[in-house]
């Protein structure tokens, strides 16, 4: 057109609340109000293509892009018409459902959202999300453990061999879940999706925890884990881990590929300017402040425990704060989602993961505050383990937040356009 012309639908928001089988109402701003009864058809209407640089409105139809068969214009009052609105027909049609509790729709251009960045969204993801379900599974059953009195306190070491057991054959569930993941994104090279999730995040700790201990030998102190030991890490790693992970990858693979709830445009629709306080950034910081909220209280006797060698017995009361970690990871990612949505925003994937794991930011934060506020450590060596250490722990913190942000985002997103019934 020999201009950048952005799409600018006249959104049609609704939200229906069906009680029982009865439907109340509605209210659109500038739409004359009608009346609906359970199975009506909606019609959805669409409006121009504007654009800021030539402030000249064109026809919606203008690009030729989903045109119906007949087009019909329907004006609603004269100021649209004097405005230059052009409210017309579309090819897709909303029938209101008697199980439907509710349904979010913003003309065609959000249906894609669902979609419209598999081809943008890398294996990265699916690695880091089969990653956090291996360590969402290893500490749910850790604590189970604990809770019950398996892992007594007073047995030193039996928590931290339970954790590295766990982990290793939690590796079968890492494996299936980026697997799922990784085909319903039709990826392809399933080896390589799978030899990421078997290395990558335990190769990062793994790299970190030698350097670690190298320079905890280099002060001969006896808290060195000698080669033996991390040999035997290796071969857990990489004898047990590692083909669990292949294993939970081959049957996810074997399933069928997870199907969106509806059909999506092919063609990625133009991401509209956004508000200061909708741009990732500044959403993603916000998001992380509530899960750390969730764990501060007890972050702080977590840290008492492992720094000032006193032991940790309420293990009863750390399950209860690990489901309110979970709640609140999935509820602030579940409703600055729906925020994005609104704003025309379908780059959704990866704000998720990222909104509720910017909590490992704070802890690691925190971690600082702590240590130049209730620590005594004064050797160089020493300082260099504390954050070493605690930054491994934010990785993970990271990672097990994060997964839990995305799939609670992933069921909602779902669930919200499978409401949506599109002939």
């Amino acid at each position: 057109m020999g201009r950048r012309i952005s799409g600018r639908v006249t959104a049609i928001y609704f939200c229906l609340l069906l009680v029982s089988t009865t439907v109340h109402s509605f209210y659109l701003p500038g739409v004359a109000p009608r009346d609906f009864q359970r199975g009506d058809e909606l019609q959805v209407k669409v409006n121009k293509l504007s654009s800021t640089k030539t402030q000249l409105p064109y026809d919606f139809y203008y690009l030729k892009y989903c045109k119906p068969k007949k087009i019909m214009n329907v004006a609603e009052n004269l100021g649209e018409v004097l405005r230059g609105d052009r409210i017309e027909n579309s090819i897709y049609t909303v029938s209101m459902h008697h199980n439907a509790t509710w349904c979010l729709m913003k003309c065609p251009h959000l249906l894609g959202s669902l979609k419209h960045t598999h081809t943008h969204t890398s294996g990265l993801l699916c690695v880091y999300v089969g990653t956090g379900v291996q360590i969402l599974v290893m500490t749910l059953v850790t604590m189970m453990f604990a809770l019950l009195g398996f892992l007594s306190p007073s047995n030193r070491g039996g928590l931290m061999t339970a954790m590295v057991l766990l982990w290793v054959f939690m590796g079968l569930f890492a494996g299936y879940s980026s697997a799922r993941l990784y085909k319903m994104f039709k990826g392809t090279e399933w080896k390589r999706n799978t030899l990421k999730t078997a290395f990558m995040f335990p190769g990062i700790l793994f790299a970190v925890f030698f350097v670690l201990n190298a320079l905890i030998w280099g002060e001969k102190s006896s808290g060195a884990v000698p080669f033996g030991t991390m040999f035997a890490l290796v071969c857990l790693w990489f004898g047990i881990s590692v083909p669990l992970v292949f294993v939970g990858s081959y049957l996810g693979f074997k399933k069928p590929a997870i199907e969106d709830p509806v059909k999506t445009n092919k063609i990625p629709r133009q991401i509209a300017e956004q508000a200061w306080y909708m741009k990732p950034m500044f959403s993603i910081l916000i998001g992380g402040i509530l899960p750390f909220g969730a764990v501060f209280i007890e972050l702080f006797f977590i840290l008492t425990s492992i720094w000032l060698n006193q032991f940790y017995y309420i293990f009863g009361f750390l399950f209860i704060v690990f489901v309110i970690l979970i709640i609140t990871c999935a509820e602030i990612t579940i409703v600055l989602c729906y925020f994005q949505l609104c704003s025309e925003d379908y780059h959704w994937w990866w704000r998720a993961y990222l909104t509720a794991g910017s909590s490992a930011l704070y802890l690691f934060l925190y971690s600082i505050f702590y240590f130049f506020t209730k620590l005594e450590i004064t050797k160089l060596v020493s300082g260099i383990l504390y954050f070493g250490y605690m930054l491994i722990a934010s990785y993970a913190f990271f990672v097990l937040t994060g997964t839990i942000g995305f799939c609670a985002c992933f069921w909602f997103v779902r669930k919200i356009y499978s409401s949506v019934k599109i002939d």
